[in-house]
């Protein structure tokens, strides 16, 4: 006890509201009645902030931030070092020589040996027409597959099962499989480049030499045949370069306004030249093929690469692999993962937002296509139904 009649009391005393302190009421009686009192000094517009606002702020911000991110990508990435474009002539009826001295090359006289060499997954259709369209020009085919993808899923030897369909190219083939070491929780790019050097080995099995051309590129980053047939014949072209495919989504009916540059094509030097797939130079030659990504016939195949592939992370909803919303935004030209354009500019960003628009041109797509059209229906234009295999 204190002086002057005052008693002292340990328990902690409420600065906001001291008249509740010291009820014996129940502590949810109590904490409301503090709660009443906390929101007693303040205008009902107020009250709808904090209780309504608020919380939508952070719910959005949970279900879009990917977005958010995306959009204000201008502010914290500039756009990459641009290319020095190479001018791409080509016609049917006009000599190679000619065609060699309109790139400023020369001619050679014989044409250089061309190795294409790629990871495979389950892209069964896009790889027979990836070497249908390759099969004049090339001198091995090398493919390498493993038993489980790059984040560690087990997956089939899909190419093994379906060899019997590439017969016309065994006698130039080297087939490589490797069992794969991703580890949960790991960077799924760490297995994708561990897989890269492993396909840097079958190369020099299958007999590659220096100057040889070596294309380094996705099953479903297909050069043209003419562009190939150019490059192996003309002589002077640069050490590394890489080629502008026209990029597609789901099929040649939705062409995507981004450029698609990471496939190249390399004059191959031992102990220099290592298979990747990222920028290795500032030389890129335009209109040399097509890029088709997700351009699978079953939606399973869909569902199979969006849990496999390196950027796994993007399906951040399980709601994102239901086969009738992947269905849904493959007619739409809808993106698979909610997400905004990958742009570097507020124009650019804008411009590209939204569904991509229709075409409904077909001319100069791979050969194949067009000789085998009932089998390869759903990759031309108007025919956005998926089987669900």
């Amino acid at each position: 006890m204190m002086s002057d009649g005052y008693y002292y009391t340990s328990k902690k005393s409420d600065d906001i509201c001291p008249d509740v302190c010291g009820q014996e009421d129940s502590p949810t009686t109590l904490s409301m009645s503090r709660l009443r009192c906390m929101l007693r000094g303040l205008d009902l517009k107020t009250i709808i902030f904090l209780l309504v606002l608020v919380p939508m702020f952070v719910v959005g911000a949970y279900l879009h931030g990917q977005k958010i991110t995306y959009f204000f990508r201008p502010l914290w990435q500039s756009p990459p070092k641009p290319f020095t474009e190479i001018t791409h002539y080509y016609h049917e009826n006009v000599s190679m020589e000619n065609i060699c001295k309109l790139h400023g090359w020369g001619i050679r006289e014989y044409p250089r040996r061309v190795f294409d060499a790629v990871l495979f997954s389950n892209e069964v259709d896009m790889l027979k027409i990836r070497w249908k369209e390759l099969y004049p020009y090339i001198t091995q085919f090398v493919l390498l597959e493993s038993n489980s993808t790059f984040t560690g899923l087990p997956k089939l030897h899909n190419f093994a099962i379906n060899r019997d369909q590439f017969k016309f190219i065994e006698p130039r083939l080297t087939y490589g499989t490797i069992g794969g070491r991703a580890k949960k929780g790991e960077n799924p790019f760490v297995e994708e480049a561990y897989q890269r050097v492993a396909l840097d080995q079958l190369l020099r099995i299958a007999g590659i030499e220096d100057d040889d051309l070596l294309i380094m590129s996705d099953v479903d980053e297909i050069p043209s045949a003419h562009t190939i047939n150019l490059l192996r014949w003309c002589d002077d072209i640069p050490h590394v370069l890489h080629l502008h495919l026209r990029n597609y989504l789901y099929s040649f009916e939705f062409q995507i306004k981004h450029r698609s540059w990471r496939a190249s094509v390399h004059r191959y030097q031992s102990g220099k030249t290592r298979y990747a797939h990222y920028r290795q130079s500032d030389y890129l030659l335009a209109d040399a093929g097509w890029h088709c990504s997700f351009c699978f016939r079953h939606v399973s195949d869909f569902i199979f690469k969006m849990k496999a592939y390196s950027h796994n992370d993007r399906v951040r909803f399980s709601h994102y692999l239901n086969p009738t919303r992947i269905q849904d935004v493959i007619c739409k030209g809808d993106d698979l993962y909610d997400m905004l354009p990958e742009e570097y500019t507020f124009k650019d960003i804008i411009g590209s937002m939204g569904p991509i628009p229709h075409s409904y041109s077909a001319v100069d797509l791979p050969s194949y296509l067009f000789e085998n059209p009932d089998k390869y229906k759903y990759l031309l234009p108007g025919n956005c139904k998926r089987e669900n295999g």
